[in-house]
């Protein structure tokens, strides 16, 4: 496998894929917080805490709005840097990220988990992601072989989901 291709990400598609990895990132926050805040909040109105019971269900419904929130932020301010020709070369070693201002090269091997989505691949290392390659960018044959690759590399040990 040896390809390279150029294309310019589009602002939405950097933070849905971002969104998505960060969801994914985060996904025990987003669940056991706001459970574990229902759960002192009942607490605290079987005490009797009426007001601070509230503010705990209160938090509950929040969180969710806010994380969300806070992650946009800070993609949005990553799109100066993400949103500029990019040129990706992919080979069965690893991948590299060319723009005017930076070049990022990695071997697959520091990807502990791929995770493949109808729109992107999400690059995880542990459980942080952070790289993504859009599908759009890619013609019909090599996403097969992409997906093929990526299969194959859950066969020998690495988490691909």
């Amino acid at each position: 496998m040896d390809f390279t291709i150029t294309y310019t990400p589009a602002p939405d598609e950097v933070a849905r894929a971002f969104g998505q990895g960060l969801r994914r990132q985060l996904g025990a926050l987003r669940v056991a917080l706001p459970a574990i805040l229902v759960l002192l909040g009942a607490a605290c109105a079987v005490m009797g805490a009426i007001g601070l019971a509230a503010g705990m269900f209160a938090g509950a419904v929040v969180f969710p709005v806010a994380l969300t929130w806070a992650i946009r932020r800070v993609v949005r301010r990553q799109l100066a840097y993400l949103c500029v020709p990019t040129t990706l070369r992919l080979t069965s070693e690893g991948y590299e990220c060319r723009t005017d201002q930076y070049t990022t090269t990695l071997n697959w091997s520091m990807f502990g988990n791929i995770v493949t989505t109808p729109e992107f691949w999400l690059f995880f290392i542990g459980k942080q992601c952070t790289a993504f390659l859009p599908r759009r960018a890619f013609d019909a044959d090599q996403q097969a072989a992409l997906d093929t690759f990526f299969a194959a590399r859950r066969s020998s040990g690495t988490s691909v989901t």
